[in-house]
């Protein structure tokens, strides 16, 4: 644990990019997005409107042919194969969309919270301009969720500049960099879980979803709702993590802090410091695990890392 790290973001000189975030250092990012591509996994053009969305309907891609389902649209039917087969069969069409790109912001009180680099938050922050300028790059709508354990705040998809600066506007002014109420891990979990449910209502099908969160908690419906998501859009799951997520610091005594109050951290009780160790194992696993069982891509971000290098493994130069 950096023993230093609450004198050097006391000084009002250096709390700017540690502990908070201003919409001028989220607007600088632009440029260092270029670095980034929001390409999906298939597309047809970089104009706007060319990318191939997840699912199927009637539209000006052809893409396969199978057997006739009662209910089918008649003028689908595939006369040629209908003759040579005896049977009768459907064209499906790939419908080309405009693409939305919507970033999943979590502010709860957990990601207040760091004991290298800079808080959470602020990476989330961070991450969250520079996909919002390599959206706007490309030409994809732009929307957010932003939500703090008690509010969410719903930035529907937009196209154009506008979109990216009035996200980190809103993003930069949130109250949670102000004022935070502490929070149980249930009532964490139930936050996590209801902003899911919001997002799972209101994006639209073939959306790339940026999950940026710390997932101190996550079981039950949450899963659930990743998983429903996963069926029709691309999911990247930003998991900012902590050493003290981990592993407790060495056997000592520390002091800890949320801002407002200072509790003392006990760490000298060697089977504590390896029950916690095995929890955190246990619960990246079941991580993993639903992220391979669905299509979800996992980019693991740490506080004291730069967010265009940790996006960079999985989207620079992505294909």
């Amino acid at each position: 644990m950096d023993r230093n790290f609450f004198r050097r973001i006391a000084s009002p000189t250096v709390a700017e990019g540690l502990v908070r975030v201003g919409l001028e250092s989220l607007l600088a990012l632009h440029e260092a997005s270029r670095a980034l591509s929001l390409q999906p996994r298939q597309v047809r053009a970089w104009a706007p409107g060319g990318h191939r969305s997840v699912f199927k309907g009637r539209g000006m891609e052809f893409d396969e042919v199978r057997p006739y389902i009662a209910g089918d649209d008649v003028r689908s039917i595939d006369w040629r194969v209908m003759a040579r087969t005896g049977r009768p069969h459907t064209k499906i069409y790939r419908e080309e969309r405009e693409r939305a790109v919507v970033l999943w912001i979590d502010l709860r009180p957990t990601m207040f919270f760091a004991t290298r680099g800079a808080f959470k938050a602020v990476r989330a922050a961070q991450a969250a301009s520079l996909l919002g300028w390599s959206a706007l790059r490309q030409g994809d709508r732009l929307g957010a969720l932003l939500f703090d354990g008690e509010r969410h705040v719903e930035i529907r998809p937009r196209r154009g500049r506008a979109a990216v600066v009035h996200l980190l506007g809103q993003l930069a002014a949130h109250p949670s960099w102000h004022t935070r109420r502490a929070s149980d891990e249930r009532a964490s979990l139930d936050a996590m879980n209801q902003a899911l449910a919001r997002l799972d209502r209101v994006v639209q099908p073939g959306s790339l979803i940026v999950l940026l969160t710390d997932l101190s908690v996550l079981a039950g419906e949450g899963s659930t709702h990743l998983a429903q998501l996963s069926r029709h859009n691309e999911i990247l799951l930003v998991q900012i993590h902590d050493p003290l997520d981990a592993e407790l610091p060495p056997p000592g005594s520390y002091r800890v802090s949320d801002g407002n109050r200072f509790v003392a951290l006990e760490t000298g009780d060697a089977r504590r410091r390896e029950r916690y160790r095995q929890q955190h194992a246990e619960r990246q696993e079941a991580l993993k695990a639903l992220c391979r069982r669905y299509p979800i891509t996992w980019v693991p971000m740490a506080t004291a890392e730069d967010p265009l290098a940790a996006l960079q493994r999985v989207l620079g130069g992505r294909s």
